[in-house]
Parts: structure tokens; sequence; C-alpha cells
């Protein structure tokens, strides 16, 4: 048994933490820039309407899809390798992006993104547990790498924003390009090397069934939130859970499997990533709504709802490193529960956000429900990848990431339709017959008010907007009894889960110097 002073993590740990919490924010920030850029795109390369999907879709869907195969592939090659050359594909595939002549070829670029992207995520999350032994040193680090990788979903429009500003639409990907080259030089010299000490073979139709499962769920859940329900994306959704289901029968014949179930038999593994889950559906998916109601219903500018976007962050951010400080001195049950009952009074507020409430209501709300929830998920990341054996910390990552992507999607989906279908409900009454598309969707009611005398036109978006308004509230009204109920269930099976993960002692992290040292201690 070593002492404390020996597992504490030294300054070349946290040197190599900040080189790792910069590739996972530039992932978040890739899966939002693209939207802006979207329309000098367009006119510079013309895609059609099926390329322009591709375009904008793939770099998420293969990144949710692959994330599984590339955490199994870094615990049996060594998930520094998987890493560094994660890093180099990124940057090449960014430069690609950034000039692509056709959108034949900003599609195979968004593609490699993807892959790329996905090599990088659990790599970055795993390496965390193999640097840092200490139970509450791996938490902050956690943190640290939580905070980033939120962080990037914020300034990410920003970013895009400024870069647009001033340079064409393929700077919006160059970003990414220095930050990796820094990975790629200091990797090496201050993350250490890890992989199985007894690697199998890599299990190719385990790997090709999990990305088929992850792909058609997605595709399936992407499509039906914005177009509503449809017989391809249903049968996508179905197709997705059948091979599923054979992935999950395959795992238990196998005696070296791609993704070991019995992680599934660790009680906080599994109580850490269902309540990830449910805590991921209601934070995007709000966040998705939010971004809507900022544009449409108060009527505020992109950046400026951007812009309004960052206090979310910053309250988020500053919650979860507190909640990282309570996590070591109090049970880890109370602190899950602490941050659901705040999101819970976050939805609360959001309740009363009708169309004339303006910001101060939406940003309390959102502020509340950012400072309950972020801490949950970075705690609920912390448990997933400690409850794993070092062996299996990068497929346990890859699960827990995976579980956020289909988590964003399904919060999109689920809170996207349960919005339209109030919004349907309350403007069919008064929608003029010759314009029926104007009870779909707030935008096209919109469009359809410049068709009519300025009185009626203005009328219509009123109803419009409180239509849209309504549906947020009922959102956030269920959110209340189900985050409340979610607390106390978290507390009641998380109780006997300490303040604080037992010593990983069972970590034996590859000498850097030589690829051909064995295991240490």
């Amino acid at each position: 048994m070593r002492s404390d002073a020996a597992i504490r993590a030294s300054w070349r740990q946290w040197a190599g933490l900040a080189v790792l919490a910069l590739p996972a924010m530039l992932v978040m920030i890739d899966m939002s820039v693209l939207h802006l850029a979207l329309p000098r795109l367009s006119a510079d390369l013309d895609p059609s309407a099926s390329q322009l999907l591709w375009i904008t879709d793939i770099y998420g869907f293969l990144i949710a899809g692959a994330l599984i195969p590339m955490g199994a592939l870094g615990d049996r090659v060594g998930r520094r390798r998987v890493l560094l050359i994660g890093a180099a594909t990124f940057g090449a595939a960014s430069v690609l992006a950034a000039y692509a002549p056709t959108a034949e070829t900003l599609i195979v670029a968004r593609a490699l993104l993807g892959l790329a992207g996905a090599a990088l995520g659990p790599s970055t999350l795993s390496l965390i547990g193999v640097m840092f032994h200490d139970p509450r040193q791996r938490t902050t680090a956690i943190t640290v790498w939580m905070a980033s990788f939120m962080a990037g979903g914020a300034v990410g429009p920003l970013v895009g924003g400024v870069m647009l500003e001033y340079f064409w639409w393929g700077s919006v990907f160059l970003a990414a390009v220095p930050v990796m080259v820094l990975l790629v030089a200091l990797g090496p010299i201050l993350l250490p090397e890890y992989r199985d000490p007894q690697p199998a073979r890599l299990d190719l139709p385990s790997a090709a069934m999990s990305l088929m499962a992850a792909l058609a769920v997605v595709y399936g859940i992407k499509e039906m939130a914005k177009d509503g329900f449809a017989w391809v994306p249903a049968a996508a959704i179905v197709l997705g859970l059948a091979v599923g289901v054979l992935f999950v029968r395959r795992q238990r014949r196998l005696t070296q499997p791609l993704l070991d179930l019995s992680l599934f038999s660790n009680r906080s593994f599994t109580v850490s990533l269902s309540t990830l889950t449910i805590t991921v559906i209601f934070m995007l998916g709000t966040q998705f709504l939010m971004a809507q109601y900022m544009q449409m219903v108060l009527g505020l500018s992109p950046l400026t709802a951007g812009l309004w976007g960052l206090p979310l962050v910053i309250a988020g951010t500053i919650a979860i490193f507190v909640a990282s400080a309570a996590a070591g001195r109090i049970r880890r049950a109370y602190v899950f529960g602490a941050g659901l009952v705040i999101a819970a009074a976050g939805f609360a507020v959001l309740t009363q956000a009708d169309a004339s409430a303006g910001l101060p209501v939406v940003v309390t709300g959102s502020v509340l429900l950012f400072a309950g929830l972020m801490p949950v998920s970075g705690l609920g990341i912390d448990m997933i990848v400690g409850a794993a054996p070092p062996r299996q910390a990068g497929s346990a990552a890859a699960v827990g990431e995976t579980t956020q992507e289909l988590g964003g999607a399904l919060g999109i989906a689920l809170l996207g339709s349960l919005v339209n279908a109030v919004y349907h409900s309350r403007m069919r009454t008064v929608v003029p017959d010759h314009l029926p598309a104007a009870a779909d969707t707030l935008p096209a009611a919109v469009a359809a008010a410049q068709l009519l005398p300025e009185r009626l036109g203005d009328e219509l978006v009123t109803h419009a907007r409180n239509a849209f308004a309504d549906g947020l509230q009922l959102s956030a009204a269920i959110a209340v009894p189900v985050l409340l109920g979610l607390a106390c269930l978290a507390v009641f099976l998380l109780r006997h889960v300490g303040h604080a993960n037992p010593p990983a002692d069972e970590y034996q992290p590859l000498e850097t110097s030589s690829p051909q040292a064995p295991p240490a201690r």
C-alpha cells in the first residue's frame, strides 16, 4: 500500500491536465461553430440539401458511434497512443475542412473530425485516472476536465462569431490546429502511457455493432427532433435498439468482451450513469429551448443570446468546483441530492417564463439550473471512471461520454417534441386557414405574419410566442417533480458511497521514457 504522499500528483500531472483539458474544450467547440458558418459555407460550396445535412450531422454521429470502440482500443493499445493519433488526425482534418474546395471534401473532413474526436474523449478522461491516484485530486482533475468540456459549448458560438467577423468560413476550424500541435508535442513528455497489461484482440464485430447501434439511434432521435415522427427515423431507432440487444448478448458470450457488462453490477457506476443520463437530458434539452426562446420569443440576436448564455456556464463552473470540494468532506449522495434540488428550483423559476417575462426570469432560472446540474454531471463522470478497474477505465469513460451524447439527443428530441406539441395545440385554433404552416413552428408563424396585414400579423406572432412560452413552462413544470424524485433516489441508493473513492493502487502506468518498460507500481 502506497502512502498518501506517494500517490499525490506532482506539478507534472497538473501540467498534463492542462494539456488534456484543451482538446476536451475544442471537441465541444467544433460541435457548435459550424452552425454559424453555414450561410457563408452554403454560398461558397453550394451543397445540396442532403450534403448540407451530412456536413452538419456526421461529426456528432461518428463521435457518438465511435466512443466505445475507441475507448476499448485505448485500453488495449495504449491510451496516450490513441490520444496522440487522434490529436494529429483532428489537426489534419481541421486543415482539410478549413480549405475544403467541395461539399464532398468537407463531409469527409467532418467525418475524420468525428472519428478523431471520439479518440480524444475517452483517452483524455481515462488518462486522468492514471495520472491522479489520490481520490480527491482525481475528483478535482475530472472537475477541471468537465468544466472545460462544458465551456467549449458556451464559447463555441462566440469564437465562431469573432472568426467569421474577420475571416472566411473555413477559419472556424483552424482554431483547433495550434492546440493539437501543442498536444502532440507535449503529450509524450507530460502524459503517461497506460494499457491493459494483458490486452485482448479488439473484437471487430462488436466494434461494428456498437458503432451501428449508436449511429442508428442518434440519427433517428435527431431526425424526429427536427421533423417530427416519420417512419425512416423510427425504423432507424428500432434497428439501433435491435443491434444494441445483439451487442449485449455478444458481450455476455465473449471471454474478453469489448465492453465488460460486469461494470453495470457496480451500484455506484449504474446509479451515476442513470443520473447522468437524466441530468444531460434536462440540461442540454433546456439549453436548446433557451436559445430558441431568447431569439424567437424575446427577439435577441444570436450573438446577444450567446452572451447571455455565459452566466449559465460561469455559474455552473463555479458550482462544479464548489461541489468537488464538498465531495471531499461529505458523502457524494448528499452533493448529488443538493444539486438536483437546486436544479429543480431553477425549473420552478422557468415555469414563470412567459412571452413577456423578459430576461430576468430566464437567466435566473437557467443559472440555478446549471449550478445544480453541472456538479451532478461532473461528479457522475468521476464516479463512473472511479468505479471501473483501471484496465477498463477507457471503456468506462467511453460509456459515460456516449451516455452524454445520447442524453443530449434525447433531451432535444423529448423536450423539443413536448414544446412543439403544446405549440401546435395552441396555434391550430388561431392560424388562418390559408397559412396552416404557421401552426407547426414559431419561425413559420413569423414568416407567415409577413403575408398578413400589420395588425393581424402582430397578433399571430404574439399568439405564437405565447404558445412557445407555454410549451417551455410545461416542460419546466414536468422537470421539477422528476428531479426532486431523482434527488431522493440518488441519496438513498448512493448513501453508502463515501466522500471519496478508495485509492487506486491498481493503476500501473507504463514508463514514458521507454515503451518497452514493464508496468511499475
